[in-house]
């Protein structure tokens, strides 16, 4: 088996710390570099109910695209809920590895992963990597839907291959309006609108829409919003993830059991549809 540092090592090389965001924290949360590592738990999110699922699992890995601490803290005690992700870990020798905006803007990364599951044809990254000669690397992705297809017929398409949520899928604009261009991005994706714009796309498809923003970009242009729980857009990327690190295992013999988790860790559990009088 592997030590948990050269797993580590490899799992760098997919997703470098060095191309995550400013303000993010992304890299290896506990784990003691010499362990064995046998199997590995996929996640979005590193909160209690995906650390329970890794004990029973018997997971010695868990990677999670979410960080666990972002700001920093100054306590990891138990009392916190942040700190019993942490003892429940190293308790039960569990190492959390986080790859985070270093996985958006990789290739293949989050957004790749969000156009495979929506049997999209992706063409180049929305805002290139100036750092990548390939040009293939960077945030969000362009892609083509073909054969076209009717807006509304194109949501259903997503709220069918993406994982189920309460929310479901929102939408904005003509439901008979013909969807020939996607951008795509997975997670909140607001602060792209303007290269999404100048991208000339049909569509968006992302999660974490404002009202605001939202109702400025129907006003700027006809483009069209599909907007989907944070949750279900980056999930596709753990199944990414791990075939990754399945063939990675491959190659160097190491034998790794990769699993993807499937609970639900979206935090919006209900969704009633109006039924209220317009005023």
């Amino acid at each position: 088996m592997p030590a948990l540092s050269e797993v580590i090592a490899a799992l760098e090389a997919l997703w470098p710390p060095e191309r995550a965001e400013q303000w993010d924290a992304v890299g290896t949360v506990c784990g003691d570099p010499d362990a064995p590592v046998g199997t590995v738990l996929f996640a979005v999110d590193p909160v209690q109910e995906v650390v329970d699922e890794a004990v029973r699992l018997g997971a010695d890995l868990v990677v999670a695209h979410h960080p666990l601490y972002l700001r920093g803290t100054t306590t990891v005690a138990a009392h916190t809920f942040k700190g019993r992700v942490v003892h429940t870990l190293i308790k039960n020798d569990i190492a959390l590895h986080v790859a985070h905006t270093n996985a958006d803007s990789a290739d293949p990364g989050v957004s790749d992963a969000l156009a495979g599951a929506l049997d999209l044809r992706v063409t180049g990254p929305l805002v290139p990597d100036p750092t990548d000669p390939h040009g293939r690397r960077g945030l969000g992705r362009l892609c083509e839907l073909d054969p076209p297809m009717s807006l509304a017929d194109f949501a259903e398409r997503a709220a069918g291959r993406l994982p189920a949520t309460a929310q479901g899928i929102r939408v904005a604009g003509d439901p008979a309006r013909t969807i020939r261009t996607v951008a795509v991005c997975g997670g909140s994706g607001d602060s792209l609108f303007d290269q999404v714009r100048e991208s000339g796309a049909d569509a968006y498809v992302t999660a974490d829409l404002r009202h605001h923003p939202a109702s400025e970009a129907q006003q700027h242009s006809p483009l069209a919003l599909v907007d989907a729980a944070h949750w279900a857009t980056e999930w596709p990327w753990t199944e990414q993830a791990a075939a990754q690190l399945d063939e990675i295992s491959d190659r160097h013999g190491w034998g790794l059991r990769t699993h993807v988790s499937r609970t639900v860790t979206d935090p919006w559990t209900a969704h009633a549809a109006s039924s209220g009088h317009n005023h």
